[in-house]
């Protein structure tokens, strides 16, 4: 992985998960604590019907009518704090395959 830099001058690391999702690990704008974006670059939103195929991918959309309203967000928003609380836990996955010591 190597970090390149946004329009804007923040870090950006991009990569895929097991399943090959695309995901990212950013710097944030955010001008109240140092914080960074994580998580999956599209929402990847799917549906299921039963005994009609499993489960689908929802078409996107590209026109949204101005009355109607939606949000949809697949990263985690963490301030630093936050990064240093789930650190041990992270640290301890990648060490031993678990979270926790027990």
């Amino acid at each position: 992985m190597e970090v390149e830099f946004t329009s804007r001058g923040f870090g950006r690391v991009s990569f895929s998960d097991c399943n090959g999702v695309e995901c990212s690990l950013q710097e944030s704008s955010l001008a109240t604590d140092n914080a960074i974006w994580l998580g999956a670059n599209k929402i990847g939103l799917k549906y299921f019907k039963a005994y009609q195929g499993g489960w689908k991918d929802m078409p996107e959309v590209d026109e949204f009518r101005m009355d109607e309203h939606y949000s949809a967000n697949t990263s985690m928003h963490l301030t630093q704090e936050q990064v240093k609380e789930l650190l041990p836990f992270l640290i301890r996955f990648a060490e031993t395959g678990v979270i926790s010591d027990d």
